[in-house]
């Protein structure tokens, strides 16, 4: 049998394998491209997931490793070369190709491309996803002139702790919190972080010092996002309660600026692809917020006080988190003001 001159010149290979010089067919299955460069982005397990392939027209394909491409060597009539599209869409990545019994990748909706999966969307078979919405304009971060809003402490950490600990002799909870601190305050600790979180809310929860629990969480609403989650948290629940503090004391400006540094983490993310799928998490987490009902009627249930109340605690913290966010696409502002007033009048009861 005599091979056909497309067969002569097409040669399909892994996408892990594809190098800088090598001509691909684009997902429109009519278009080539010569590869600049190609880098490697792993999983979160140290494993080659994708291949970032930049494009000498401009864009850049992602491809899950395992994909197979078709390579074109040299240039030929049954390929037309043409410049590159500016909306170039993006490669499936991993977890969106489905591999059958029979090795060949599958679209989103469990149908096979016919012939191997050469088409307007696929590239030798890995089927490409539509491109995803704009990337988010990113969050804004407060001006100098808005960070002046929030005043400097008075005095060093320490005194300030102090200065709560004095307000509320007869505070057992506040006392502990405030014995641990006296000790030093370390901002690159974070269970010191933990504890000014606390103890601000437990200012203001229990004890309704609005001034003394925001004197006490402005400590840590000026820290820098450095990119550990687990100090960020407590700063977010400060900011978030700073922000609720000064919406109900009329302070609408300042708590603006608490509001846009609660976002500080959402305007890191550099790479379009990773922000995009950043601000669909984020959303969904905001859309579908873990209010602990399940613990707490399971606690009414059991008559066990002292843990409904830790549960309506942790519930507190997300609602505040919301309104700090400017509710969400399933809650509103004045119904998450009305679930804070409830949640504080249960856990001051």
């Amino acid at each position: 049998m005599t091979e056909s001159p497309a067969a002569r010149h097409h040669r399909e290979q892994q996408a892990g394998s594809l190098t800088t010089g090598a001509h691909i067919l684009l997902p429109d299955g009519h278009r080539t491209a010569e590869i600049d460069q190609v880098e490697l982005e792993r999983d979160d397990f140290g494993s080659p997931a994708l291949v970032l392939a930049s494009l000498s027209g401009g864009g850049t394909l992602r491809v899950a490793v395992g994909t197979t491409v078709t390579v074109v060597d040299g240039t030929h009539d049954d390929v037309t070369q043409l410049p590159l599209p500016a909306n170039l869409p993006e490669a499936t990545p991993p977890g969106e190709t489905t591999a059958p019994s029979d090795g060949r990748p599958q679209t989103g909706t469990g149908q096979q491309q016919p012939g191997g999966g050469t088409g307007p969307l696929a590239v030798a078979g890995a089927v490409v996803v539509p491109p995803l919405p704009p990337v988010p304009p990113g969050a804004t971060g407060p001006s100098e002139e808005e960070l002046a809003l929030i005043p400097g402490p008075a005095g060093t950490p320490e005194s300030v702790v102090e200065a709560a600990a004095e307000a509320h002799p007869d505070a057992v909870g506040v006392l502990l919190l405030a014995d641990r601190l006296s000790k030093g305050v370390n901002f690159k600790s974070g269970s010191c972080l933990k504890d000014l979180s606390d103890l601000a809310h437990e200012l203001f929860i229990t004890l309704k010092d609005a001034d003394g629990a925001l004197a006490v969480a402005d400590l840590l609403t000026v820290l820098p996002y450095d990119g550990n989650p687990g100090r960020w948290t407590s700063v977010e629940a400060s900011l978030a309660l700073a922000s609720y503090i000064c919406r109900q004391d009329g302070q609408d400006e300042r708590a603006g600026v608490y509001e846009k540094l609660i976002r500080t983490p959402e305007n890191q993310e550099t790479d379009p692809f990773k922000a995009r799928m950043a601000a669909k998490v984020r959303q969904r987490s905001l859309n579908e917020p873990n209010l602990y009902d399940k613990e707490i009627f399971r606690s009414i249930d059991n008559s066990n006080h002292d843990a409904e109340r830790e549960w309506r605690l942790l519930r507190l913290e997300s609602l505040l988190f919301l309104r700090a966010h400017g509710g969400s696409e399933t809650i509103g502002t004045s119904e998450l003001e009305r679930r804070i007033s409830n949640e504080l009048e249960a856990v001051r009861s």
